[in-house]
C-alpha cells in the first residue's frame, strides 16, 4: 500500500494534479485518508460585459436651438451594447464557497447637482420667482454668455488683475463647474455606465452550444429564457488532440492508473453576428481516459 500511495504521489508531482488542467486522476485511489474517488469535471465562467449610454433629457431643451444655436436631445434615451467578454476556467471549490453577499448600502440624495438626475433646485434661481419656461431658458443662457465673458477677461488679464496662480486657476475652474451645469439644463446629461456579468457553463460530453443569456440593446443582459432578446452564445469545438499521448501505457501494462486527459477546446463568445471572446481551455467531458504506469520501486 505505501508502494501505491508513493506511486500516487510520484504521478501527482509529474504533471497530474490540479496545477496541470490537462489531466487529473480519475476513479478509486489509495491515499493516506483512504479511498478517494474522483471524477474530473471542467466549471466555465463566462464574464459578460456590457455598456450603457443614458441620455437625460434638459428642462431647457427645447429652447437650445433657439437661446445657444445647437440641437438638443427632446427624449429620454436608453442603450446596451456588449463591449467584451472573458473565458476561463473556474475551480469548483471556489465556486461552491463562494463569499457572503455584499452589505446593504445607503445613498444620501441632495438639492445640488448629481450624476444620475439634474439639480432640484436650479442654479440660475436666485429669488422666489417663478418664471414662465422660456423665460427661465433665457435668463440660463444669458447666464452661459456672461460666464464665458467673464473667463475670458480672467485669461486675457482684463479683470482681476490681482488673481493670479493657484487662485486664477480656482476661479477657472468655478466657472467652467457654473457653466457645466447651465449647458446640462439645455443639453442635458450623458451617463456612461459599465457593468460585467458571470455565468457559470458546465459541459458535457454531447453538447457543444450553450446559451449563456440573452442580450438586448435597449434593455442590456436578460436571462436566457427572456426571448425578447438576442442569444449570447458559447460554443466549444474540440480539437481531438492525442494530449499527453507519451504517457499513455502499453496494453500489456499492469501496474497502471488511471487518469482522464482533457481536450485543448476552442471556446468562443458569440452574439449578434460579433465574437467577442475566444480562447483554447482544456474540457474533461471532450477529453479522453488512458491508463499511465506507475514509477517501478528501485
Amino acid at each position: 500500500m505505501k508502494f501505491k500511495l508513493l506511486a500516487c504521489a510520484l504521478l501527482l508531482a509529474g504533471g497530474a494534479s490540479a496545477q496541470n488542467p490537462y489531466i487529473a486522476l480519475q476513479g478509486a485511489t489509495e491515499t493516506v485518508e483512504g479511498i478517494r474517488i474522483s471524477q474530473p469535471r471542467t466549471i466555465l465562467a463566462v464574464d459578460v460585459t456590457v455598456e450603457c449610454d443614458r441620455t437625460l433629457t434638459g428642462p431647457y431643451a427645447r429652447y437650445a436651438q433657439k437661446f445657444l444655436g445647437v440641437r438638443a436631445s427632446l427624449a429620454d434615451k436608453t442603450s446596451w451594447r456588449i463591449t467584451g467578454a472573458q473565458i476561463a476556467l473556474l475551480d469548483g471549490a471556489t465556486y461552491l464557497n463562494a463569499s457572503a453577499p455584499a452589505a446593504a448600502t445607503t445613498r444620501t440624495q441632495s438639492y445640488g447637482a448629481s450624476d444620475g438626475e439634474f439639480a432640484r433646485l436650479q442654479p440660475d434661481k436666485i429669488d422666489m420667482t417663478t418664471l414662465p419656461l422660456e423665460d427661465a431658458a433665457r435668463v440660463a443662457a444669458e447666464r452661459i454668455f456672461s460666464l464665458r465673458r467673464h473667463r475670458l477677461e480672467l485669461i486675457t488679464g482684463e479683470a482681476g488683475e490681482n488673481v493670479f496662480g493657484e487662485g486664477l486657476n480656482a476661479a477657472l475652474a468655478e466657472i467652467d463647474r457654473q457653466e457645466q451645469s447651465y449647458l446640462e439644463l439645455f443639453l442635458g446629461k450623458r451617463i456612461l455606465s459599465t457593468e460585467t456579468r458571470r455565468y457559470v457553463v458546465y459541459p458535457q460530453s454531447d453538447k457543444k452550444q450553450y446559451i449563456v443569456c440573452r442580450f438586448s440593446p435597449a434593455a442590456g443582459l436578460l436571462p436566457e429564457n427572456d426571448l425578447s432578446g438576442d442569444i449570447v452564445l458559447l460554443q466549444i469545438e474540440p480539437s481531438g488532440a492525442r494530449v499527453a499521448a507519451e504517457l499513455e501505457a502499453g496494453p500489456k501494462e499492469t501496474n497502471v492508473v488511471t487518469c482522464r486527459v482533457a481536450d485543448p477546446s476552442t471556446c468562443t463568445v458569440v452574439s449578434g453576428g460579433g465574437e467577442y471572446a475566444r480562447a483554447v481551455l482544456p474540457v474533461f467531458e471532450f477529453g479522453r481516459t488512458i491508463n499511465v504506469v506507475l514509477p517501478r520501486r528501485r
